[in-house]
């Protein structure tokens, strides 16, 4: 069985949501939605106060070709456009949404009703997949419309599907298929399509065998399209790893997949194209696991952008007294949130609440050279070397190291046995050198 060949860990999965049908929320009283929720420029708002918006409308037009639209995922009235605090404690622009009744415009097909032919030619799925404001909701909400504008000069040879959902915990993606199978199906053949590529390969890990049948039931009836049973392996989630489990294929530094053929999309994005394509449906809301140990019923909700995640997590039992960290994502590439008021954003994948006992630092000793790390990093790079780097700020030598090609997918931390916080540090240097690179193109 495939996986990819460098590095990877094994963590406990800890599905604690596997299984759990999908449910909806209801929407908030108030709806705060960020014009800055993807990779690249922020959107400029086109609304004002006292506007009045439907479910659907636009309310944040993309500024740039990395740039996404942004739209209000409730009807109501616009309490203003200010300031908010994102999960992660950055002030970010915001549309501030008075909830009144639930119309939506009337463009959307709201029916359940499977559309499978997609008529439209290339340039015409791209732009509803921009109009749409599709961005990658596997957590780095990088613009769909980018991906599927190579460079001149590069064709993609074939689209990976990434449906591994290799993160601990997080079920969302694995309660969507098992729900929204076919019309997953369909958004894959359309994304085909938008490349000129016949075809696509769905990437499911081994430890979902239910959702690797039903999406093979659907596959089948396409031709091109193939789902593949992967190896359990940690962070086979990550673009790279992905496309080397697939093709046996590896991303040179600093380059883009579709370098090597590949482009890659999200289970949850493809589904959103589904949903742009062919229902005139804006990506206003998604779906978001809310889980952890003492939780009283980690589930899998279908929340719309805007809500508060403290609304997640009332429905899913109230936030327990043990409660140390709540973090935006899974406990690998997750980060803490600094108040469950933050919105639900297009790349809420998860809420998971920590346990006191499970979050508090352990105490770190000194490096004792045993390399763990860099044989679990799937990167190739030598994890302990860079947090030295950057200790000592010798920032062109932790470049030469290649720290900007760290995922930061944790692997490090998780294995070294005197707790010493590696990702931390490179997340730093990336950060530093990162700024240093852009510098030098000025």
């Amino acid at each position: 069985m495939r996986t990819f060949r460098i590095g990877g860990i094994h963590p406990k999965s800890n599905k604690l949501s596997a299984g759990r049908p999908i449910e909806s929320i209801a929407p908030p009283a108030e709806a705060v939605i960020s014009l800055g929720q993807h990779l690249g420029a922020p959107a400029t708002a086109t609304v004002a106060k006292g506007d009045k918006v439907k479910v659907g409308t636009l309310i944040g037009k993309a500024t740039g070709f990395v740039s996404a639209n942004v739209h209000s995922s409730v009807s109501g009235t616009v309490s203003k456009v200010d300031m908010m605090t994102d999960g992660s404690g950055i002030a970010r622009q915001a549309v501030f949404i008075t909830v009144e009744g639930d119309e939506w415009e009337d463009c959307i097909d709201r029916s359940e009703e499977i559309i499978h032919d997609c008529p439209l030619i290339v340039p015409d799925i791209i732009a509803k997949i921009e109009a749409a404001g599709v961005v990658g909701m596997g957590g780095a909400t990088f613009p769909t419309k980018v991906k599927l504008s190579p460079p001149p000069g590069i064709k993609a040879e074939i689209l990976i599907v990434n449906a591994v959902e290799c993160e601990p915990y997080l079920t969302a993606d694995h309660s969507l298929i098992m729900a929204k199978a076919e019309q997953i199906v369909v958004g894959t053949v359309i994304l085909m399509g938008a490349l000129g590529i016949d075809r696509a390969v769905i990437g499911v890990e081994s430890n979902k065998p239910d959702a690797i049948a039903l999406l093979s039931r659907f596959a089948r009836k396409r031709l091109g399209v193939e789902v593949m049973s992967l190896k359990v392996q940690y962070p086979q989630g990550g673009e790279q790893q992905l496309i080397d489990a697939v093709m046996r294929r590896q991303v040179k530094s600093g380059a883009l997949p579709v370098s090597v053929g590949a482009v890659v999309q999200n289970a949850g994005t493809v589904y959103a194209v589904y949903e742009a394509v062919q229902k005139n449906k804006p990506l206003i809301e998604r779906v978001v696991t809310v889980t952890g140990k003492s939780l009283a019923q980690p589930s899998n909700f279908l929340a719309r952008i805007g809500t508060p995640v403290r609304s997640l997590i009332e429905a899913a039992g109230g936030l327990p007294e043990d409660t140390g960290k709540i973090i935006g994502g899974g406990p690998m590439m997750g980060r803490a949130m600094v108040s469950a008021d933050s919105p639900v954003m297009k790349g809420s994948s998860g809420i998971l609440l920590i346990k006191s006992d499970e979050s508090v630092r352990r105490e770190m000793h000194d490096c004792i050279r045993c390399a763990k790390c860099v044989r679990a990093c799937p990167m190739g790079l030598e994890p302990s070397l860079l947090m030295n780097l950057t200790e000592y700020k010798v920032w062109d030598t932790a470049e030469k190291n290649y720290v900007v090609d760290c995922i930061e997918c944790g692997s490090c931390n998780y294995v070294c046995p005197a707790n010493r916080p590696l990702l931390d540090y490179i997340r730093v240097a990336k950060a530093k050198v990162t700024g240093i690179i852009r510098a030098r193109k000025i």
